[in-house]
């Protein structure tokens, strides 16, 4: 089978995991910086040019799309599925998680697990969002934030609204969020890969510090999860319609409730600590799956 797999770094462990799975079980897969990539989006036969030559013909593509060239990725990524390549994660499931709020309203329609939410325009109604969240400890997070960047946890209901007056103030799109105090710094990520749950982790985060992002200090450890906690990251996934993503969430009084659903997942961090050969677990997904006629939309999206 011949892979591409849209990726800026090569050099990434995921990335350097991905080629060498593919290549063990038989495969040719190569990485494609996707800002180099570009097409001739009139033509009646789709195709796609990389440093001045046109790329062969791919069997699927893997994409590893960043968040901050999510637009140009999903173009890319859009111009492999109208050729009939088979994408991992299609562009639509790709853009779902990628839009904070959306995510948010499709998990919430489902019927999945998350803390209360809120969101507003107009800066004149800070005092009913924090009425509608619970009132502090409240979580401020900026909509197109990534890897903990451009949240802030308010302690008290002044501090929060002169963080989100702050926020509006700058014109940016906020969410509002309770603090799910009894977390206790931690969350969990199931790496679901075919609608399965493979491997599971706790993130801890450092001292001092309510985010667990392992790249701000933070720890992780094997952890075997619940029923429930199995349930929510693959419903999760399946709301998304993503084949593979990675799914946070925290141990609320309630039950497990959703922080986030990451579509294109690090594998170095849940690899290390639980041992699961995860990038082997891919490579199978994608050898099932890369079929002729197995993309949904085809594009359309």
């Amino acid at each position: 089978m011949k892979i591409a797999m849209l990726a800026r770094n090569p050099d990434l462990y995921s990335h350097r995991r991905l080629k060498e799975a593919a290549e063990a079980r038989g495969h040719e897969l190569d990485i494609i910086d996707t800002l180099r990539c570009y097409m001739n989006i009139a033509s009646r036969r789709p195709a796609i040019y990389y440093n001045g030559e046109k790329l062969p013909t791919y069997d699927a593509v893997i994409p590893r799309i960043g968040a901050s060239i999510t637009f140009y990725g999903l173009a890319v990524l859009r111009q492999f599925e109208m050729m009939g390549v088979f994408p991992l994660n299609e562009t639509i499931a790709i853009g779902r998680s990628r839009d904070k709020l959306r995510s948010l309203q499709l998990l919430a329609r489902d019927g999945i697990g998350l803390p209360v939410t809120t969101f507003a325009h107009d800066p004149k109604q800070t005092e009913e969002v924090l009425k509608l969240a619970g009132h502090a400890p409240l979580v401020v997070k900026l909509l197109e934030g990534t890897q903990g960047i451009g949240v802030v946890l308010a302690d008290s209901d002044r501090s929060a609204k002169s963080v989100i007056e702050a926020f509006r103030g700058a014109k940016v799109n906020i969410l509002v969020q309770e603090f799910i105090k009894e977390a206790g710094g931690t969350d969990i990520r199931a790496l679901v890969v075919g609608g399965k749950v493979v491997a599971a982790m706790q993130r801890q985060g450092a001292e001092g510090e309510f985010r667990s992002n392992l790249h701000r200090g933070g720890s992780a450890k094997k952890i075997k999860i619940s029923p429930e906690e199995r349930l929510t990251a693959v419903r999760a996934a399946k709301t998304m319609g993503l084949n593979l993503c990675g799914v946070d969430m925290l141990r609320a009084n309630h039950g497990p409730v959703v922080m986030e659903v990451n579509s294109s997942p690090g594998i170095e961090g849940v690899e290390k600590a639980t041992g699961v050969d995860i990038a082997t677990r891919i490579i199978e997904l994608v050898e099932t799956k890369a079929m002729p006629g197995k993309t949904k939309t085809k594009g359309k999206g």
